[in-house]
């Protein structure tokens, strides 16, 4: 997830060399997670090891941690249900995909904390089921759907996506759902709706206070509508051929893979057609770094660091550093953005 950072003197870490200051103190603010400083002494492991360091230790231990679990219990994969009858989607990279394991540790999800291994420790107890999605605004009919309505929205696809996150890293994604545009035709969208606005479920009870993780909840996202209905983009509901993990946006989440990871927005609850660009929460947070669009762009830096390049993290024992595509590779969206200064129109 982003980073806002001292835009004076900016320093960040695109790999594991230092640009400039090498101490924990230059090191835990720059890892530390978004207009947030921590004093030095309440530095994670995680937060002075180099992301490929920590995710490879991150694999090795899980995969120890499955082989002890199948002994003691068949149940060791935890509370995801396997899903079935979903088909491969011609629209798959042929890349490998990351570990399970990584995918599944490594996460930003600020309102279970905003440590890359917070969420999958503080959201083990969070409730999906029962579930409500309503949608709404500029359409001839509203719809409000529980979860077992939503799996009949459409055929199940698994579509293997790169994930590019603006902080320099990325993963390769089996997920498993459906094309939003296909929830937003049941729902008959008038000539006014011109954009689609998203919500996340916020809970203060057990999630963190906006406070907190410094910034806005409930989490909002938005889309252009011709975005919003381009096959590409996902409705997900599970990946790796099971239903999503709490830390991953269970039980439904946005996934647009043209975008930075915090475009795909998680745990939807609400989705309204508007007539005007809806608010994005990290365009509140700050508006210069994370624009409305936030395709993701190799010649458009963020304020603090280059986008030029990404790290791809799970591969390998010393992970992959690559050179960042236009669109994350997705060439065939570039029609959307026809005529548009795309380093103004971030």
């Amino acid at each position: 997830m982003p980073h806002k950072e001292d835009r004076k003197g900016p320093v960040w870490l695109i790999s594991t060399t230092w640009r400039r200051n090498t101490t924990i103190r230059w090191r835990r603010y720059h890892v530390s997670r978004a207009m947030s400083i921590h004093k030095t002494s309440s530095l994670r492991y995680s937060d002075v090891t180099p992301r490929r360091e920590y995710i490879n230790r991150r694999l090795f231990l899980a995969a120890g941690s499955a082989v002890l679990g199948a002994l003691a219990s068949p149940f060791a994969a935890g509370a995801e249900t396997k899903l079935s009858g979903y088909t491969k989607s011609p629209f798959s990279t042929d890349e490998k995909p990351t570990p399970y394991s990584a995918v599944t540790s490594y996460n930003n999800y600020y309102e279970f904390g905003t440590g890359k291994d917070e969420p999958a420790k503080n959201a083990k107890n969070y409730r999906t089921s029962p579930w409500m999605l309503s949608i709404g605004g500029e359409v001839t009919k509203p719809k409000m759907l529980d979860l077992d309505a939503i799996m009949k929205v459409a055929p199940l696809e698994e579509r293997i996506y790169r994930h590019r996150c603006v902080e320099g890293w990325s993963f390769v994604i089996p997920w498993i759902g459906f094309p939003l545009n296909a929830l937003l035709k049941q729902v008959e969208p008038t000539s006014k709706a011109k954009y689609v606005a998203f919500q996340s479920y916020y809970d203060p009870k057990q999630m963190l206070s906006s406070r907190a993780a410094q910034i806005q909840f409930p989490y909002i996202e938005g889309l252009r509508l011709d975005e919003a209905m381009h096959p590409l983009t996902l409705i997900s509901v599970g990946l790796y051929g099971q239903t999503l993990p709490p830390q991953n946006g269970a039980p439904l989440r946005l996934t647009v893979p043209w975008k930075y990871g915090y475009k795909s927005i998680k745990s939807l609850v609400k989705i309204r057609l508007v007539e005007k660009q809806p608010p994005t929460t990290w365009n509140l947070a700050w508006s210069q770094a994370y624009g409305f669009y936030s395709n993701v762009n190799p010649q458009v830096d963020h304020p603090t660091h280059s986008q030029a390049t990404e790290e791809r993290l799970g591969s390998g024992i010393f992970g992959q550093h690559i050179k960042t595509r236009m669109f994350n590779g997705y060439d065939q969206v570039a029609s959307l953005y026809s005529g548009m200064n795309l380093r103004k129109y971030y």
